[in-house]
């Protein structure tokens, strides 16, 4: 796809403890001259103290594990304490996006007749929370979220519950300034479920590009190899094959082509663990395979 995404802040002090922040994203495709574009309100909330908690409250951006559970629009409230070690907690609703509400993955089902058909989950009501702490170089993390999911119409599923309990493990080690590894194991458990519950994902990183350095760059490495229930709406620009599970690696480098003005590209190889063994996945997937490169230039000002 070949787009370009637009975003207007506006921010503000409603005094001296609580600030409020919005959003309004414009995003056209560039791909045909029909003027295919929408512009919505993306972010609306609020930042402040109460007591020793810092609140934020309205439709924020949350990400989780990393992006590797969650990395979209969430509608709720969320709380933080600590500094050197911090809990953060949070509820609400994964935000709709453009297609609906945000999906999980496809199970499959037998329908009123007994006919084998697959379905898919949208996520509903959701609570989060995650502890995080350093020792020297290693920062350690722990993450539970707890995703209510609706089902479509499609199929019966008398056996399996309308949650899932996702478990993350984090640890990331700072050789030097420059030099980062980290390594992340994922479970997710949802009852009646029997495929693969477990992820893994390790990630090396070298620099990284600044906004503000012109000619400032960095290089960046990943391997993915996470069970459908082990995310929801991930942050990676691979294909993820419709949350059947994925695995396969990508790469990817950036750089400050001039103030303000920094540019990327990425390359993804990923497989889909599970097209083959669910009764009619393939239906919804174009591919169970994929190869893809991803470039994208950001201006701020």
């Amino acid at each position: 796809a070949t787009a370009l995404r637009s975003r207007i802040w506006v921010n503000g002090q409603i005094n001296d403890d609580w600030k409020y922040t919005g959003m309004i994203e414009n995003n056209q495709n560039l791909k045909d001259n029909v003027g295919n574009e929408d512009t919505s309100f993306q972010r609306a909330y609020v930042n402040g103290k109460l007591g020793g908690l810092a609140v934020q409250a309205g439709r924020y951006h949350k990400k989780l594990a990393e992006g590797n559970v969650y990395d979209q629009r969430f509608d709720g409230v969320e709380v933080a304490y600590g500094k050197d070690v911090k809990l953060v907690a949070g509820y609400g609703k994964a935000a709709a996006s453009s297609a609906g509400h945000i999906m999980n993955s496809y199970v499959s089902g037998k329908d009123k007749d007994g006919k084998d058909v697959i379905s898919k989950e949208y996520a509903d009501d959701v609570f989060y929370a995650d502890l995080t702490g350093k020792v020297g170089k290693l920062n350690l993390g722990v993450g539970y979220s707890k995703w209510g999911f609706e089902h479509d119409t499609e199929a019966v599923h008398a056996d399996l519950t309308d949650d899932i309990t996702i478990w993350t493990a984090t640890a990331n080690y700072a050789f030097d300034k420059n030099f980062n590894l980290g390594a992340m194991y994922l479970n997710g458990d949802t009852d009646g479920y029997d495929g693969d519950k477990d992820g893994y994902v390790v990630t090396a990183s070298y620099k990284g590009a600044k906004a503000a350095k012109v000619g400032s760059w960095g290089l960046v490495a990943k391997y993915y190899d996470q069970g459908a229930q082990t995310y929801v709406a991930h942050t990676t620009d691979a294909n993820t094959f419709g949350m059947t599970g994925f695995k396969g690696f990508g790469v990817g480098a950036n750089y400050t082509l001039a103030k303000n003005i920094v540019a990327n590209v990425a390359y993804y190889n990923t497989e889909s663990k599970l097209a083959k063994e669910i009764p009619g996945a393939a239906d919804y997937l174009d591919r169970s395979k994929d190869h893809r490169f991803w470039t994208d230039v950001t201006f701020t000002f």
